[in-house]
């Protein structure tokens, strides 16, 4: 629903990705009203707010623009877009878990964008 997951997959990746090389767009095929509370805050924990954040729909225009297209678990019923790489994250569903969970999940996905942005080479560069 655009409502977890991919929320959080999409601030994390703004935060670490070098926006010279590559960007995040969040979407989904039944949107959600909101961006999922627990999710919301959680991530605040984080220095990051979704809460002014809308679920969006993944329209063919926008699906047919990326390179990759990064799924959240749905399988099968997942968008496949010819020409598209399409990479599938199996990971649980935030809605109405507790902040423990929530937590777990968002650490997973940070995880699985720092793999994916070191694999590419699209990571921030810091001032270390």
């Amino acid at each position: 629903h655009n409502a977890g997951r991919s929320q959080m997959a999409a601030a994390l990746f703004e935060l670490l990705a070098d926006p010279a090389k590559a960007r995040a767009i969040s979407a989904g095929t039944q949107p959600g009203e909101r961006v999922h509370p627990e999710v919301v805050q959680v991530m605040r924990e984080e220095g990051l707010d979704l809460a002014a954040r809308t679920p969006r729909l993944l329209t063919s225009e926008l699906a047919n623009a990326a390179t990759m297209l990064v799924t959240m678990g749905c399988g099968e019923t997942c968008p496949v877009v010819p020409g598209v790489e399409r990479r599938d994250w199996p990971l649980q569903d935030p809605k109405g878990q507790p902040p423990e969970i929530v937590r777990t999940i968002r650490d997973d996905v940070r995880e699985r964008v720092r793999a994916l942005l070191a694999e590419r080479g699209w990571t921030r560069a810091t001032n270390a």
